[in-house]
């Protein structure tokens, strides 16, 4: 089933890539980081600070997620993944649970072709299995309507853990070996990555928390392995693309060795 098309009620006006009047420093060539992952927190604490409820704090992140993925856009990332919803916040209250499901099938019935319009190509990483059909049929749609762009590519990680991500890679290869199609000793890095839900996806190279908490929460562990980690106190709400480039002017200013090191003896002393 195909999801409805835009109708006037439900549309948005497009916004064109600047429309803050905002724009990043101008970075070296080929210092930005390529993928950017983006552990979108503080909803709730931001709406209960204001005598909200924590669904009112979600609504307030999608203009903020569309600034961002401007601003990434502008910056020149090539790759930017968000953790829309976890495989662990099922645990949330039932009315909560109910409102995120309906929210990410909106925000991207909603934004789709506005991203479409900016190049943007989104993906999915997630299991379907307790995924509303709703949603996964717009994610589907939004994957096939971007499925030519090539200025950013969005990945929204929805019903994702890192951790069921390397069960479910590591359930596929033993059943290969059981069956006998595979030989332990082919079992690399390599065959690793090709089993991940989104197998081409790079390396992470800057991964960001708004919130001020300092923790993964299980998110794209394979993938970060070498990750430089920015947490900014930040709550979600009030996240701007400024925030994100203030990250990766971090990210510049640090070393990355890759496990390399280099012999510098302090010779002042």
């Amino acid at each position: 089933m195909t999801p409805k098309p835009y109708t006037h009620k439900d549309a948005v006006p497009y916004r064109p890539l600047d429309w803050t009047g905002l724009y990043p420093p101008a970075y070296p060539k080929g210092a930005v980081p390529n993928h950017v992952a983006l552990v979108m927190d503080g909803n709730g604490r931001w709406a209960n600070r204001r005598g909200l409820t924590r669904i009112e704090g979600h609504r307030a992140g999608e203009s903020t997620l569309l600034d961002v993925v401007a601003g990434a856009i502008q910056a020149g990332v090539r790759h930017l993944s968000v953790y829309a919803f976890s495989t662990e916040n099922w645990a949330r209250s039932p009315d909560e649970v109910r409102f995120l499901m309906g929210f990410n099938r909106e925000v991207l019935h909603r934004r789709r072709d506005q991203l479409n319009e900016w190049g943007v190509q989104v993906r999915w990483a997630g299991r379907r299995p307790r995924l509303w059909g709703s949603v996964v049929r717009e994610l589907e749609y939004a994957q096939r309507l971007t499925a030519g762009n090539d200025v950013l590519t969005l990945t929204m990680c929805v019903n994702y853990g890192g951790r069921v991500e390397l069960i479910d890679a590591m359930r596929s290869i033993a059943e290969d070996v059981a069956a006998g199609r595979l030989k332990p000793s082919a079992v690399s890095e390599k065959l690793v990555q090709r089993r991940l839900y989104v197998p081409d996806m790079p390396d992470v190279d800057l991964f960001v928390r708004s919130s001020g908490e300092q923790r993964t929460s299980n998110f794209l562990l394979w993938e970060s392995a070498y990750a430089e980690f920015v947490f900014l106190d930040t709550l979600w709400p009030d996240f701007t693309r400024e925030h994100l480039w203030r990250a990766i002017d971090v990210y510049l200013d640090r070393d990355r060795r890759f496990g390399g090191a280099v012999d510098a003896p302090d010779t002042a002393l």
